[in-house]
């Protein structure tokens, strides 16, 4: 189905058909997608896998270090309030990856795979380099917070040689054997999970007096120094501007994680029933790990706690921590600081085997060059894990501009460009719900979401926004670096999507009477129709399969 050179490394839907000796075929569409039945067959996620997935993505340094940052800015009602908002964002945002996946999880799907098929192939061509640069400056993001906890400790080792200890390790994990850092990363996010249920048990403890110093502080924070911290301006619009900047931030903690469960389609068991329901429990999850890990951070942790990170005075701990420590309880802060450590280190690892397979599925598809989808013996695609790799080399500005200052450029950075995913696959959705509207198909969705298309219109809307307005502060006064760090991805983005559609003459968009919908449908209906649910024999086996 080529459209000539408007296609060719486009994302199209250009691919091959290779028939076999008994008149199967074995289809390859975009040169990574896969209809053929047995390699559909070869599925091993489970439901529990890609929660698992989704939730570790979302539960990260975000949390257990940028929300200290944003306390100490705004206070303490913003920063809950910034997360429940951000919290309803994220779950529309995963209700339609969720929809499109559902309907066609073919083995090796991208979401910009999806971009191409509905809108137009120089946006997938911009959103794949999106995704990449992401996740790079993610790995780089994630090596600043690492440095800025082993600070805590005040040891003689120099940054430099922490950060280099960090990455080179992340390099290793991903380089040399891919099945240790399968099992690395999942007792990192073990330890992820484990730690950050347990800083919530403290946490209610500290609050209502159960700490060393029998201290019951309850929302006594929230009067002294007070639950708003005024922004910019003063007054009402002071107050505002406090939860608009906070609302930004907290995007930080949520960028890239609702597409883990879209790029995990491809590999889920019975993807028509494990899919919708890992978006189903999505929302309730995060609202237990963030909207109440928010509240208690600002319960345990004054806003005007000086060990709080801050471009001023650039400390190297945790709000966590800093709670723990205020309520006397001894030795626990270096416990659950080492854990936090782990949680950088596990994301950062996370990050760069995501950024490394986003770049080979683009040199797979003719979106990069060639050279990214060369694979080692053991399949380690390692010229995309080293390339994306060296571009995290970033960390070092650490050393130089303070581990606060260089990890708010990167939060700032890889944020915007989460945003700018986001408005793509919203984009992408409209267009899919449109041609499936008009070809009168809307009614076999495997897994339709509440509140569509409107829903999407409105969060579409915010997050052009939040994307817009990030780098408000700057101009107050004027400052060329953090300028840079919340606009450079916008002119980057518009480059590569004006740059491709003028070399390869593509067109603005494809008419609702020409997107794709139905190829890999027929394929995907077979598979799952292959799927039987199984019963539960027992209470034991009821827990589990819910699970």
């Amino acid at each position: 189905m080529k459209e000539g050179k408007d296609e060719e490394g486009a994302g199209g839907l250009g691919g091959s058909a290779n028939g076999d000796g008994d008149g199967n075929s074995h289809h390859i569409i975009d040169g990574a997608i896969s209809l053929d039945r047995d390699s559909q067959l070869q599925r091993g996620l489970k439901s529990r896998h890609i929660q698992f997935l989704a939730l570790g993505g979302a539960i990260g340094t975000g949390l257990f270090v940028g929300s200290g940052g944003i306390l100490h800015v705004v206070g303490p009602a913003p920063l809950w309030l910034a997360y429940l908002s951000m919290m309803a964002v994220v779950w529309i945002v995963m209700n339609i990856i969720a929809e499109m996946t559902t309907y066609l999880p073919m083995k090796g799907i991208t979401l910009p795979y999806f971009t191409g098929r509905y809108v137009d192939p120089s946006l997938a061509f911009a959103a794949g380099w999106n995704y990449w640069y992401a996740y790079a400056i993610l790995v780089a993001a994630e090596a600043s917070a690492g440095a800025i906890l082993l600070e805590y400790w005040d040891t003689p080792v120099p940054t430099a040689a922490w950060l280099t200890i960090i990455l080179g390790v992340n390099l290793l994990l991903n380089i040399i054997a891919v099945e240790v850092f399968g099992e690395a990363e999942f007792w990192f996010a073990s330890i992820k999970l484990i730690t950050i249920l347990g800083l919530i048990i403290v946490g209610l403890v500290i609050m209502l007096g159960g700490g060393p110093n029998h201290h019951r502080i309850g929302f006594l924070y929230w009067q002294d120094p007070g639950a708003w911290k005024e922004y910019v301006a003063t007054g009402s619009a002071g107050r505002f501007l406090a939860y608009w900047t906070a609302f930004v931030r907290a995007g930080f903690s949520f960028i890239t994680s609702p597409e883990l469960i879209g790029l995990a389609a491809g590999e889920t068991v019975a993807p028509r029933r494990n899919l919708p329901k890992a978006a189903r429990r999505f929302l309730g999850r995060l609202a237990i790990f963030y909207g109440v890990s928010t509240l208690i951070i600002g319960v345990i942790v004054p806003s005007d706690d000086p060990n709080l990170l801050s471009a001023e005075s650039n400390a190297n701990a945790s709000p966590w921590v800093i709670g723990i420590q205020r309520a006397g309880i001894g030795g626990l802060n270096h416990v659950i600081n080492a854990a936090i450590l782990t949680s950088a280190w596990s994301a950062g690892n996370a990050f760069l085997y995501s950024g490394s397979r986003v770049l080979y599925s683009m040199a797979a598809a003719g979106q990069a060059p060639a050279v990214f989808a060369r694979t080692s013996r053991r399949g380690v695609p390692y010229a995309a894990v080293l390339v994306t790799w060296l571009f995290s080399l970033l960390a070092y500005l650490n050393v130089s501009s303070g581990g606060a200052k260089a990890f708010a450029w990167f939060s700032n950075l890889s944020t915007i460009s989460g945003f700018i995913a986001w408005i793509v696959v919203m984009v992408t959705y409209l267009r899919f719900r449109a041609a499936m509207d008009f070809r009168g198909l809307l009614h076999t969705l495997p897994y339709r979401t509440p509140l569509q298309p409107y829903a999407t219109w409105v969060v579409l809307g915010i997050v052009g926004l939040l994307t817009i307005t990030n780098g408000f502060q700057v101009f107050a006064p004027f400052s060329y670096q953090d300028f840079l760090a919340a606009y450079i991805t916008l002119p980057a983005f518009a480059v590569l999507y004006f740059g491709h559609k003028l070399w390869f003459r593509t067109p603005w968009a494809r008419s609702v009477q020409d997107i794709d919908v139905l190829t890999g449908k027929k394929e995907m209906d077979e598979l799952c129709a292959d799927d039987v649910e199984p019963v539960p024999k027992n209470w034991v086996q009821r827990v589990w399969f819910w699970i």
